[in-house]
């Protein structure tokens, strides 16, 4: 029995090789699944099995990318009614690959439909040694419940008794191979570890420590991070099963004048990849901004249209392509072209720009001081406004500033703060877009402003992999 790691940063993806001698099973592989090809190539083995957990909210699954790849048969839970060729796998179920035993639990709590499969090393004995636990456990958390709010409640219940009666009553040196790691929305409080044994989660897991059910279900179903709007969509394109990657449009490379055509009102939308410092000085009117080195995946799910073409602007084209990639990761798979030279080339021929003024927390702090008239809107979460932020701010949330921009006043110069300015740089692009033109970006936020000695420090910045289980929940 041979076990590969693999991990997908910004959304905190893990998926795992499972290898014999000759064959190996790939288990909830992202969409771009040349690496699980190359690794079984290199390891001198057939992939044979792609196994599914759950459908994932947070991600596209490369099970249809790997099966045509491979011919590999995809498993699948049963209640999960998917569309594609599969094998429909349920409780009691055992699926054999070579001398290992992977036995199916049924695991709702985190989705209805959710599975474990519990391996076995039959050449070393009859113990399980191991468990894919998808979405269900974690490093020092479990799955959220919330994802389906009509059932929340009812699937909380569930997730209790899918930990409390199937994962811990396996031994407490078998190994937990959860789907995400801290970073992820599909919980509240990971820890950065990819790995765990079921006793050290007995042990140290915060939510597992709540034996009484119903306390348990209450503090699953209040106090939740929101949830971004690819997740649902996401969840319904895996059972469907994703288009194949080689079936996509392939993003065409534009120069200025050509990518400018392509701007059409209401079909397609301007995003631009590049740094907040950037963007700020000059970017092409009404587009929309998320870094690419910041959380771009999530946010390009939980922001952007789905109806309309995307044009991107990037650093270069290896930035572009980059973008590509992790925008197809979350399920958006129209964008179509790239502006060739960036906005050096759009510049250089006379085109349109537009700028957001970047502000310093030094100057911010000294316009406060002095009871300049402005308004101060923190983009940070619930959570993280709470623990730390400027007095008299107003929290509205990046993303929820599509509905709420509303209630800000356009004439009013409007600073806008996060944690670093990447989210305040989207909310700037955001509330551009609805005609306020007074914006300031606060570069480096509230870090900047803590570290500078006017707020205290966020500890939910100051130690990012740290437990928020009892924090978010009070």
């Amino acid at each position: 029995m041979l076990l590969k790691h693999f991990f997908t940063g910004k959304i905190a993806h893990s998926s795992y090789i499972l290898a014999g001698k000759e064959a190996c099973a790939v288990i909830d592989p992202r969409r771009d699944v040349d690496l699980y090809v190359s690794e079984a190539r290199s390891l001198g083995v057939t992939i044979t099995h792609i196994l599914e957990t759950h459908l994932h909210a947070d991600f596209i699954s490369g099970h249809m990318d790997l099966a045509k790849k491979t011919g590999a048969k995809i498993y699948a839970p049963k209640s999960a009614r998917c569309s594609f060729d599969h094998v429909a796998v349920a409780e009691g179920d055992t699926i054999r690959l070579e001398d290992m035993s992977l036995k199916v639990l049924e695991t709702p709590g985190h989705t209805p439909e959710h599975v474990s499969y519990v391996v076995t090393d039959l050449s070393r004995g009859e113990t399980p040694v191991g468990a894919f636990v998808g979405d269900v456990l974690f490093v020092g958390d479990v799955g959220r419940p919330d994802l389906f709010p009509g059932i929340a409640t009812e699937l909380a219940g569930k997730l209790y008794h899918s930990l409390h009666d199937k994962l811990l009553a396996l031994p407490d040196f078998c190994e937990v191979y959860p789907a995400h790691g801290a970073g992820s929305l599909c919980g509240r409080s990971m820890g950065a570890k990819w790995l765990t044994t079921i006793g050290y989660e007995r042990r140290f897991n915060a939510a597992l420590q709540i034996r009484d059910k119903d306390e348990f279900v209450r503090s699953l179903t209040s106090n939740m991070p929101p949830a971004p709007d690819h997740f649902s969509r996401c969840s319904d394109i895996n059972r469907r099963g994703p288009a194949l990657l080689a079936e996509l449009p392939a993003m065409e490379e534009l120069r200025p004048e050509a990518f400018r055509e392509r701007i059409k009102p209401g079909k397609t939308v301007v995003l631009d990849a590049r740094g907040f410092a950037a963007f700020g000085g000059m970017h092409i009117p009404g587009a929309w901004h998320l870094d690419l080195n910041g959380n771009f995946p999530t946010f390009a799910g939980w922001v952007l249209p789905t109806d309309r073409d995307i044009l991107l602007v990037a650093e270069g084209y290896e930035e572009a392509v980059e973008a590509l990639i992790w925008a197809r990761r979350v399920g958006m798979d129209r964008i179509t072209g790239c502006l060739t030279g960036g906005m050096p080339s759009w510049a250089a021929d006379g085109l349109p720009t537009d700028s957001v003024p970047l502000m310093s927390t030094g100057e911010l702090h000294d316009r406060i001081c002095a009871g300049a008239p402005m308004v101060i809107v923190d983009v940070r979460g619930r959570g993280e406004f709470k623990n730390s932020h400027i007095p008299g701010a107003v929290n509205i949330p990046a993303p929820d500033l599509r509905t709420r921009h509303a209630e800000l006043d356009p004439e009013t110069l409007t600073a806008v703060i996060c944690s670093t300015g990447n989210r305040s740089s989207l909310a700037t692009s955001i509330l551009r877009q609805h005609g306020f033109r007074k914006l300031v970006n606060v570069a480096g936020g509230m870090t900047g402003y803590s570290a500078a000695g006017h707020a205290a420090q966020c500890t939910v910045c100051e130690n990012p992999h740290g437990s928020r289980y009892f924090a978010s929940a009070a």
